[in-house]
């Protein structure tokens, strides 16, 4: 394919109500189909909530997982998929045969076919475990997809794997904007009260919402991981009120040049489209310098320093 229609979403998941959030889904993808979409993004664990989950116990994490490929949601994308011939990614919470619970984003392709990944750096609940694997694979299209969930994204090592294993088009779903970051030029909360009050203090909010805490943050780092690794990259996202925080939308696609083709500034739920031009990606800067790469100098790269650290004690130290 020379070009492929891509759109990337941002919307406010209801915590625990799946089919409430299957609705907005489903609406966001028939909307999409309208305009020739052929890869629909959704934030991550939309499906069954986020943030609220780490105050959940194992049994009540354990009610709102589902088995995949076979679990009621990934069926409901499935059937989407099929029907409207598009490729349609969200995530939820993946309870595995042998009982572990995962952060997984879903994958369902236009042939009725599944691929999912298991987020690597977990930190959302200690009763949920990590995945051990990148995630690259091909649509019916030809066009080659790769995920990497959140916290993935903040370690370039992974967006490296991920563009090494051929993808073309990095899939970035989120929960992301308005954290309690402990570094000083970190994200910073955003008042509820002002995501409550946003009718009458629209223009305070979209200033939290461009600004260091949202967009201003992540313009700082997520277009290297495109520019770096020659791929494109479909940044979705959550919006509004997450249990104590506030996401701050921001979604966005981002051409492999790091450069920005399309991007919501809504202070809700929202859909960006755009066109990716795939004959970029060969000569693309990240492509041609990966060329000149030199593994045999890399070693230090894949050898434990002895300050490696769990995902959850680096996350939550300062808080």
């Amino acid at each position: 394919m020379e070009t492929y229609k891509t759109a990337t979403v941002q919307f406010q998941h209801t915590p625990g109500n799946k089919e409430d959030n299957l609705e907005i889904i489903t609406a966001y993808v028939d909307e999409a189909r309208k305009d020739g979409v052929k890869l629909i993004v959704f934030p991550e664990m939309c499906i069954t909530g986020y943030w609220h989950v780490r105050n959940l116990s194992k049994e009540d994490i354990q009610l709102l997982a589902e088995p995949v490929p076979k679990g009621p949601s990934t069926q409901k994308l499935v059937q989407l998929a099929t029907k409207y011939k598009m490729t349609i990614g969200a995530g939820l919470i993946e309870s595995a045969e042998n009982g572990s619970l995962y952060n997984t984003y879903v994958v369902a392709l236009s042939d009725g076919s599944v691929h999912k990944h298991r987020k690597l750096h977990t930190f959302i609940s200690a009763h949920m475990e990590s995945g051990n694997s990148y995630t690259v694979f091909d649509t019916p299209e030809g066009v080659r997809l790769g995920v990497l969930i959140c916290y993935d994204n903040n370690i370039i090592e992974n967006a490296r794997m991920t563009s090494l294993l051929g993808a073309e088009v990095l899939l970035a779903p989120h929960q992301s904007g308005g954290c309690n970051s402990a570094s000083p030029k970190g994200m910073k909360t955003i008042d509820p009260q002002l995501w409550e009050e946003r009718e009458t203090r629209a223009d305070e909010l979209l200033a939290e919402f461009q600004g260091p805490k949202g967009r201003g943050w992540l313009m700082r780092w997520l277009p290297s991981r495109a520019h770096d690794n020659g791929m494109f990259l479909l940044f979705s996202n959550g919006v509004g009120r997450d249990d104590d925080e506030v996401r701050t939308g921001n979604a966005m696609i981002l051409d492999p040049y790091g450069e920005v083709l399309a991007e919501s500034k809504a202070i809700g739920n929202d859909m960006v489209i755009a066109e990716l031009d795939l004959s970029l990606i060969p000569t693309s800067n990240g492509k041609r310098w990966m060329k000149a790469r030199r593994p045999e100098l890399y070693s230090l790269i894949a050898q434990r320093t002895g300050e490696e650290e769990e995902t959850r004690k680096v996350r939550f130290r300062y808080e």
